[in-house]
């Protein structure tokens, strides 16, 4: 049996931008994508804790160090400079090795470019 389980968390980082007429996704900062084993164009759950809103979209690797969380495409929509999200990756894998995986949970600082 295969199921889906929390892969990474980027738990609390604040939106740097919103661009309507981008091509869709979501830019992340290449260290905080790193630090959470996020892969370009890997999809990612957004959830905004100002809102509630949740989405799903893709996540492109912005300039290291900094500190970008820009929302792109129709998702632009959902968030305003400022909000402040949680991203969430998931992955699927057999029952009894998901019951031996550990997440990986990042809590940046509130300029999104450091690392607790």
């Amino acid at each position: 049996m295969q199921i889906q389980i929390l892969k990474s968390k980027i738990h609390r980082v604040t939106v740097t931008g919103a661009d309507l007429n981008y091509i869709g996704s979501i830019t992340i900062a290449e260290e905080l994508m790193e630090a959470a084993n996020i892969v370009e164009g890997e999809r990612v759950q957004i959830v905004n804790v100002n809102n509630g809103e949740r989405l799903e979209t893709y996540a492109i690797p912005g300039p290291r160090n900094s500190g970008v969380i820009n929302l792109n495409g129709a998702a632009a929509r959902k968030v305003e400079k400022g909000d402040v999200l949680i991203l969430i990756t998931y992955a699927t894998m057999d029952h009894e090795e998901a019951k031996k995986y550990k997440p990986l949970l990042v809590f940046p600082n509130t300029e999104n470019n450091k690392l607790k």
